[in-house]
């Protein structure tokens, strides 16, 4: 009696791929929900600055006295009450019951040092890049494209550009 359960709305919408019409529909109607929700755009970095001056407060640092956190005291920051900090925690665990439930939860072995280098090296020019530009990717298409801000459509058009020209550099110096 080795029968498998046949469970259709888990074989139809989790472990298959959806179309990137699909998840265009439903990132809008995430766009729009939250965008009723919390009254403001959807965003990501907003928080990062806030969570690194946090951080550096645990060890001693007046962060409060900087010119970057004028507006807005450190000390006074509270994780549960900032909406961005909210979106960011549910992303990051949406993301991982996401893979868990379509059964593609892997720890990956890392191939080389290389790897770790680009990683490293990616990971920090998109955090300068958004923290410098007040600003990330989902916050440019997000809330740029919808408003008609010229901004939305510059970046549409150099987010290509800089794909196409960090994967070249990517295969030719880290793959």
């Amino acid at each position: 009696m080795d029968e498998k359960k046949n469970y259709p709305f888990h074989e139809l919408y989790l472990k298959r791929e959806w179309s990137y019409t699909t998840g265009a529909v439903l990132l809008t109607l995430l766009a729009i929900a939250l965008v009723i929700v919390t009254g403001k755009a959807w965003g990501v970095t907003g928080s990062f600055g806030m969570w690194g001056g946090w951080f550096l407060n645990l060890f001693g640092a007046n962060v409060d006295a900087w010119d970057g956190f004028k507006g807005t005291p450190v000390s006074t920051y509270n994780f549960w009450m900032d909406n961005t900090a909210i979106t960011d925690l549910g992303i990051v665990i949406g993301a991982f019951l996401a893979v868990l439930l379509a059964a593609q939860f892997k720890i990956k072995k890392i191939k080389n040092g290389r790897q770790v280098v680009a990683a490293v090296i990616g990971g920090l020019l998109m955090g300068i890049g958004a923290r410098l530009s007040l600003g990330c990717n989902i916050g440019a298409l997000f809330s740029g494209l919808p408003a008609f801000s010229l901004h939305g459509w510059v970046f549409f058009v150099c987010i290509f550009i800089g794909a196409a020209v960090g994967s070249q550099f990517l295969k030719k110096y880290f793959i």
